[in-house]
């Protein structure tokens, strides 16, 4: 009976454990991070306490991983989906995304993009009865303890790369902590958002799937992250120059190539979870 008696405590013991390890048992209060392993490819899920927010969905076919992991997690309703803009690998899972779930509001990218996605996902609105919103100044959602700062591009149309150069540009905050969503911006549209002298950073989402771009220096050394992320994958890495880079401002980086990233904020500090 002593030898039951010590083995179930054991047993007790270790399942407490196991519990209070990160993914294990019921998520702590606080903001998460999630990267989806998406190729090269963009989906990021947002959430705090009474909140969630989907910023991109992949390609075409990816909305079921989101929508499993959705249900996985709890999620029941979206309260925004934020289009960086319309590329392929970013806008391909939203179809599915809206007609998987309630979602409250949809904001988007300012220049559309002829293809069968974004025809899936216009088609895909109107039949959720949204409409989406393009804004043309910063637009701020407040959730809870959460803040999300949507950031317009600042022309219509640019010469060089319209779509990309489109991209919606996301600062999230949390108490303390911080994270910089970049979508695709390359050199023109990161340049004039680097005209408001951005602060710190916690986390960068790297633009464009990690390519290398001029302006990186100079947003490196202004926001001075700790966390860099690149949505990148095994055929279409990150270029090498923008690695050595990340590798000199001493930020540690982390690449959906090698599985989903989890980074988890308690208001005071954010702190890389998992991978895979």
């Amino acid at each position: 009976m002593k030898t039951t008696g010590k083995l179930l405590a054991l047993s007790l013991a270790l399942l407490l454990f196991l519990t209070l390890l990160p993914g294990c048992g019921k998520s702590p209060e606080g903001m998460e991070l999630y990267f989806f392993a998406a190729g090269k490819a963009d989906a990021i899920l947002i959430t705090a306490p009474g909140a969630a927010v989907m910023v991109d969905t992949g390609e075409k076919g990816f909305g079921k991983e989101i929508l499993d992991y959705l249900e996985k997690k709890g999620i029941g309703k979206l309260d925004a989906l934020i289009l960086t803009h319309f590329d392929k690998d970013h806008v391909g899972g939203a179809a599915k995304l809206l007609s998987g779930i309630p979602i409250d509001r949809v904001i988007q990218s300012n220049v559309p993009r002829d293809s069968g996605e974004y025809r899936d996902y216009v088609r895909a609105l109107e039949r959720a009865g949204l409409e989406a919103e393009t804004p043309r100044e910063p637009l701020t959602l407040s959730l809870g303890d959460l803040e999300i700062v949507v950031d317009p591009p600042k022309q219509e149309e640019y010469e060089k790369d319209p779509s990309n150069n489109s991209s919606l540009i996301v600062s999230v905050r949390y108490g303390d902590t911080s994270a910089l969503l970049t979508g695709d911006a390359e050199e023109e549209r990161l340049a004039e958002w680097l005209e408001q002298e951005p602060g710190h950073y916690d986390l960068i989402k790297m633009p464009h799937h990690g390519s290398w771009e001029q302006p990186l220096s100079e947003l490196l050394a202004l926001t001075e992250p700790q966390y860099a992320v690149l949505t990148d994958s095994e055929r279409e890495p990150a270029a090498e120059k923008t690695i050595a880079l990340l590798t000199s401002f001493r930020a540690e980086t982390f690449s959906t190539k090698d599985g989903a990233l989890l980074f988890r904020s308690d208001g005071e500090g954010l702190i890389f979870i998992r991978q895979g």
